[in-house]
């Protein structure tokens, strides 16, 4: 008997789904041709450079940038929300030790649950709009103070309590180090942040929307987001492409370095992106930040970018390869004291924003993603074999 597929499960997609529009969205778009993205109606970039995190997680859950007057009750009401449930605080020590081997992001799989639990987010299906943004805000603000706080427990050292009086970068930072953050270092990871935030239909944001499509709680969503970043070909590449760099070392063997990986076929990593076909504009911006800040670290960087170009075009003339956000995130992260296990979690603390904003927009789908496969195995229906 031949089993006849639906039409609908017999159209052919790229790889990936790659390119495939599966939704709209007013959140904001990639457009890889040209090395521009934007947030809503403004350029990603601009509002980086111009803005503060703040101001951008309103215009993302909110639709608007706040006025002075909204910016000051945002910050305060999210400010507001760092602090953790007291059954949160309880249970940390134990989630640090059990992700010890993994690290922080692995910690925040397990605690993002307890704190939806804690804080009784319901459904999104089964809440209004204002409980979802009210759910999805809570969590958001929260993310910082749980990475944080597993990362310290996870080194012997104990919580930093966050503060109401500094903002989200500045909060981060001071919990992480215990230490009042310098305003460059605070601007520097701010606009990291910023240019983080959300980033077309990305792996993560895709899992977030699959999720709240389902109706499942912001808690839950943002958990399938969290596992899908850990992977290295998502956020688990600024700590990888920071160590090309050392495994470099120095002037002299860039050059040999790079042949050597081009001619085998091997991935550089901070280098490429799957939708980029020119340089990642976020990359470009935060070579700027980190050339400020300065140092031999940013020098080393720029000259390995420049030899990996001409080192392409002249063993792979027509084929492009720029740097990709991964690749200046880790220089500055590193020129700030972030640990390197902290870059993807750092990563983290910001997309949770996006994610957030994502998953508030499908929730007013009520259309569940179900996509279809193409089955490839042996033609059934085969008789099961009588076990003797």
């Amino acid at each position: 008997m031949q089993i006849n597929r639906p039409a609908s499960a017999s159209a052919e997609v790229p790889r990936g789904l790659a390119g495939i529009v599966v939704t709209d969205t007013a959140l904001g778009d990639v457009r890889g041709l040209e090395g521009f993205y934007h947030y809503r109606q403004y350029s990603a970039v601009d509002l980086a450079q111009g803005c503060s995190f703040e101001d951008v997680w309103h215009l993302m859950v909110h639709g608007e940038l706040p006025d002075s007057a909204q910016r000051a009750a945002f910050a305060a009401h999210t400010a507001q929300l760092r602090r953790l449930p007291d059954e949160i605080r309880v249970a940390l020590p134990a989630v640090a030790a059990a992700s010890q081997p993994s690290g922080p992001l692995a910690g925040l799989r397990s605690a993002l649950p307890m704190l939806g639990a804690v804080k009784g987010f319901r459904p999104v299906y089964d809440i209004d709009a204002d409980q979802r943004r009210a759910d999805a805000v809570a969590a958001a603000a929260a993310v910082p103070t749980l990475l944080t706080a597993l990362y310290r427990l996870g080194q012997g050292l104990e919580p930093v309590e966050p503060r109401t009086d500094l903002g989200y970068a500045a909060n981060y930072l001071y919990m992480l180090t215990g230490s009042q953050p310098a305003a460059e270092q605070v601007r520097a990871i701010e606009q990291y942040l910023i240019s983080t935030i959300d980033h077309g239909f990305n792996a993560s944001t895709f899992t977030a929307r699959v999720i709240a499509s389902t109706g499942a709680d912001v808690a839950a969503a943002l958990v399938g987001a969290v596992g899908a970043l850990s992977g290295p070909l998502h956020g688990g590449a600024p700590s990888r492409a920071l160590d090309t760099l050392d495994k470099i070392g120095s002037r002299d063997r860039i050059d040999p370095w790079i042949r050597d990986h081009v001619l085998a076929g091997e991935r550089i990593m901070g280098f490429g992106h799957p939708v980029y076909r020119t340089e990642d504009p976020r990359s470009r911006m935060l070579r700027n930040i980190a050339q400020q800040i300065g140092g031999p670290l940013i020098e080393f960087a720029v000259e390995v970018e420049q030899r990996v170009e001409a080192i392409l075009a002249e063993l792979k003339p027509g084929r492009e390869l720029h740097t990709n956000v991964e690749f200046y995130a880790g220089v500055v992260m590193e020129l700030c004291g972030l640990p390197r296990e902290m870059f993807t979690p750092t990563f983290a603390a910001a997309r949770v924003v996006g994610w957030s904003a994502n998953i508030l927009e499908q929730a007013q789908d009520p259309k569940i993603i179900r996509p279809a496969a193409r089955y490839v195995g042996p033609q059934p229906p085969v008789a099961v074999p009588t076990v003797a």
